[in-house]
């Protein structure tokens, strides 16, 4: 595993995933939110952000945690491994619920700087609806990688027992 792509819903972890792999495996972590959102949570322009995205497929080794479905097809073609983290909804809504409280007032570590957490409708409603609208997407979409190794993990429980025996076995 050099080129893991991780992919999920919101406050279903990806970011923490990444991290964590990162450390187990002595990876580069590279967080898409903190390429897109700029201070203020003004949007990249998407040609850069495409761009910034474009030169870090470039590197032997990475681990890149986010959706951002207009760019999503171009991690998966490079990765080798993908994890879809595929949690319940009210896991992802608890997750986003939990975050807001954790940072607020304040930028996460894996946001664009100067991006106070939020959490606004249209990301509850995003949220909410994730399991209706865009997992079945993301599935059609990984259909399509049959060569790669493709990790979805269903529950927290599931997704720890993976990492505890990745780290064993390091």
């Amino acid at each position: 595993m050099k080129k893991i792509a991780v992919i999920g819903c919101g406050g279903s972890g990806k970011s923490t995933l990444a991290r964590k792999l990162g450390t187990i495996l002595h990876l580069p972590v590279y967080h898409l939110d903190a390429i897109y959102w700029q201070p203020g949570w003004v949007p990249q322009d998407k040609a850069i952000f495409r761009k910034q995205q474009q030169k870090i497929l470039e590197n032997d080794t990475w681990i890149i945690d986010g959706n951002y479905s207009g760019t999503m097809d171009e991690r998966l073609a490079q990765a080798d491994t993908v994890i879809f983290l595929h949690y319940k909804t009210i896991r992802c809504l608890y997750g986003i619920t939990k975050r807001r409280l954790q940072y607020r007032r304040k930028t996460r570590p894996d946001m664009g700087k100067d991006c106070p957490e939020r959490l606004n409708w249209e990301f509850f409603l995003w949220v909410k609806n994730f399991n209706k609208t865009k997992a079945p997407a993301i599935y059609s979409r990984l259909s399509h990688y049959k060569t790669k190794k493709i990790l979805i993990f269903k529950s927290p429980k599931e997704l720890q027992n993976y990492l505890t025996e990745l780290d064993k076995n390091r």
